[in-house]
């Protein structure tokens, strides 16, 4: 890929448009990559933030037994076959009673590669709110509650920063709307924009392997890689062309994301921003050397990929990646 081909990818990832995902850069050592299997070895969890125009918050009764008569959010598992977007779909329907669409990605959570919970921003389009009446195996009722006074028994209190976190993006949008991008996948993987910046100059690692591209790694299923969650196969391929004891590695968010959900096709890509500095800048303006021939640092020339690449940065403008 020439640089206007790394020009245009780069685009693509800033405006949360997925890539055709062709192989990894850097695999766990000693494991192949793992296709991604729902209800075999990954979990996705999705859960929906509603908040109208009285600032007040959708909220469902559990009906499981191991919660029965706490409140929370609508959320649940996907099944197989379903698009991430399908399944806060029906699992509003099932659980509220009320048909929806997205707005945007509000979080991603997770507890490594096989366990990964989607957070949207969502409004109602349709269907008639769940009373008593209506109560099955999904969900006792459904209502809409005053934001700062949500009801209790709470099956979890991060009900409360979820919220917050909706409330706060409608108040002020810190990210650009940013939904799933239906790509197939076979594995749970990130792709890097992995940056080093200089006054406003912005280098961004590209690896060598084929046609010059944004990296990727994939996310592992071994006990170590779960316990330090996805940011270990971060860590991993910059360790494998960097020297981190002398730099600074930090995981900004997510870019977009890419899944398909069909065919039995149930791995994602996390596309990343991450920040490479020196831990003692001095008067370092040039990106940290690079080992080996597998990747280098392409310096971003187009005025416009500069000034969006420095903003997303700067305000931190991406969908947080939380642990």
């Amino acid at each position: 890929m020439a640089s206007q081909g790394l020009a245009e990818a780069l685009a693509a990832v800033l405006g949360g448009k997925g890539l055709p995902v062709q192989g990894c850069d850097s695999e766990p050592a000693g494991q192949p990559p793992v296709p991604a299997r729902l209800r075999k070895n990954v979990c996705y969890v999705v859960l929906a933030v509603f908040l109208n125009e009285q600032d007040e918050v959708l909220m469902i009764q559990e009906a499981k037994r191991e919660c029965r008569g706490t409140w929370y959010l609508p959320a649940g598992r996907m099944e197989p076959e379903e698009t991430i977007v399908e399944a806060m779909q029906r699992e509003v329907k099932e659980e509220a009673g009320l048909l929806c669409e997205p707005v945007t990605l509000l979080s991603v959570e997770e507890r490594g590669a096989s366990w990964v919970r989607f957070v949207f921003l969502a409004r109602p389009t349709g269907g008639v709110l769940k009373t008593s009446k209506d109560a099955d195996a999904e969900s006792l009722q459904a209502g809409w509650y005053p934001r700062l006074s949500l009801p209790t028994p709470l099956r979890a209190h991060d009900v409360f920063h979820l919220v917050e976190l909706g409330a706060q993006y409608c108040q002020q949008a810190t990210h650009p709307h940013i939904l799933p991008q239906e790509l197939p996948c076979s594995m749970v993987c990130q792709r890097l924009v992995a940056t080093f910046t200089s006054v406003q100059t912005v280098w961004v690692l590209v690896g060598t392997m084929g046609t010059p591209h944004l990296p990727i790694t994939a996310c592992g299923f071994t006990p170590m890689e779960q316990r330090g969650g996805i940011k270990v196969a971060v860590l991993r391929l910059l360790q494998e062309c960097l020297i981190l004891h002398n730099l600074s590695v930090e995981t900004k968010g997510l870019l977009g994301l890419q899944h398909l959900g069909r065919d039995h096709v149930d791995g994602i890509c996390l596309n990343l921003l991450v920040a490479v500095a020196f831990r003692n800048p001095g008067i370092q303006d040039e990106p940290p050397k690079v080992r080996g021939e597998n990747y280098f640092w392409w310096k971003v020339i187009g005025e416009d990929l500069q000034k969006q690449l420095l903003h997303r940065l700067q305000e931190t403008s991406v969908v947080p990646v939380n642990r």
